[in-house]
This record gives C-alpha cells, structure tokens and sequence, in this order.
C-alpha cells in the first residue's frame, strides 16, 4: 500500500524541518501561551482527545483520526482523561513528552526517503531546537517578543533590569540565585558541549536560543553589548545559504 503522505507531504530535509518547526510552534503555543483556553477545552467528560500541531504554527484539540491506518501518526490518544487527576504543570509536562514523540514520529514518517547522511542532518536541525518539554518544563528559556530596545540574551555580565542598567556578575547572583541556578543547571555549550559555570560569561542565541561560552564564539562582554540581536555561528551560516 502507497503511503499517500509521503508523496504528498515535505520531501527534503528543509521541507520537513520547516513542516516540524511549524507543528512544534503550534503545540508550545497551546501549552505556553493558549495554555487556559486549551486546559479548558481537554475536559474529562469527553471523549478521547488530542492535541495536534499543525504546520501553519496553529494547534486543535480535537478526536483521533477515524481512518484506519491513519493518514499520518497520531498523537497521544485521551490526554484530557489525566487532566483532573494530576497537578497542572505535571500534566502538561506530561502532554509535552508525548507531544514531542509525536512531532519526531511525523517528521521520520516524511522522511522515510531520506538517505542516511540526509536523516542525520534532519535529526541535527531538530536537536537544536529546545524540545517541547523543555520549554513547558522552563529547562530551557522562551523567547520573548523582540522589543525595539531588545538587548543580546547573554548570561550574566550582560544581564539588563529593567531599566537597562547592566547587573554585575555578583549582584545577579545574589538577586537570582534560586531561578538562574534552578534553570540553567543543566545547561550545556552548544560549541564545546561544557556544563554552565556562574563564574563564566555565556551569550544565547536568538535564532536556535543554545547557549555558548562566550570564548568560545569570541564574543566578549563588552563586544555583547552592542549586538542587539545574537546569532551563533551555526545560525550565520544557515542564514547565509538561503
């Protein structure tokens, strides 16, 4: 049997990352920002629920597909079933997980044609990305919406308060140890693959938001903050070839 969604769908790797940066958008909307209005609609009383993500960056809690076998894999079958029974960050946490074996399951089924060096590069552009858990579970920071004022994301000797006075090293720390320690504990280069370290300037990139010891994408504090908005070498290059 022709799997009409193959021949249908996305083809190349850019194709297919684009058709899943689009589905993650849509579900870490409906978690993140919509995350009332789609509490709301995974009532118990109903039948079995999903959540889909859709390429145009929208999402819909809605009932599995009826085809047999479906159309494209499906998401988590009854997600709203455990809603009541779990704390609510638990539970959404939760839907992440699931929703992000999902988003994986339908950019592999897309590129069931790729060849072994073109899954590869498929999976690399993904991994960079934060994983949808990640994001709901704040392991990983969301990017707010770029304001005309907006400094670089660097960690630190750049960190701006609110009325744009950079913080030093020592007051950040103190101020924030409980939050900044908590999430970026876990936090690793994305050049040199090294665990964070307070004691070491980072910068974030706005584009793919990894971070990186600032040495090793030779940008100093004082050269950080002039950028106003980041991009890492990886990001650069991408940019460079479209």
């Amino acid at each position: 049997m022709e799997m009409a969604s193959i021949s249908s769908g996305p083809r190349t790797v850019e194709e297919i990352f684009k058709d899943y940066s689009g589905r993650r958008e849509g579900i870490i909307r409906a978690l993140i920002y919509d995350v009332d209005e789609f509490y709301a609609l995974c009532d118990p009383e109903k039948d079995n629920l999903c959540l889909y993500g859709h390429p145009n960056e929208t999402w819909e809690v809605t009932l599995p597909a009826e085809e047999v076998p479906p159309e494209l894999p499906e998401p988590a079958l009854g997600i709203n079933f455990a809603r009541d029974g779990m704390n609510r960050k638990d539970w959404l946490s939760l839907v992440a997980v699931h929703s992000d074996s999902w988003l994986l399951s339908v950019a592999f089924y897309f590129g069931a044609r790729l060849n072994r060096n073109e899954r590869k590069r498929l999976f690399s552009l993904i991994n960079d990305l934060p994983t949808v858990f990640e994001v709901v579970a704040e392991r990983k920071p969301v990017k707010d919406k770029p304001s005309a004022d907006s400094g670089s994301k660097s960690r630190l000797s750049t960190k701006r308060s609110s009325d744009g006075q950079v913080k030093s090293n020592s007051k950040l720390a103190d101020e924030s140890y409980g939050e900044e320690d908590d999430e970026h504990s876990e936090t690793l280069c994305g050049s040199c693959g090294g665990n964070y370290n307070s004691d070491e300037f980072w910068i974030g990139c706005d584009i793919c938001e990894r971070w990186f010891h600032g040495k090793c994408v030779k940008i100093t504090p004082a050269k950080a903050e002039n950028i106003k908005q980041y991009k890492c070498p990886s990001c650069s290059l991408k940019r460079g070839r479209q």
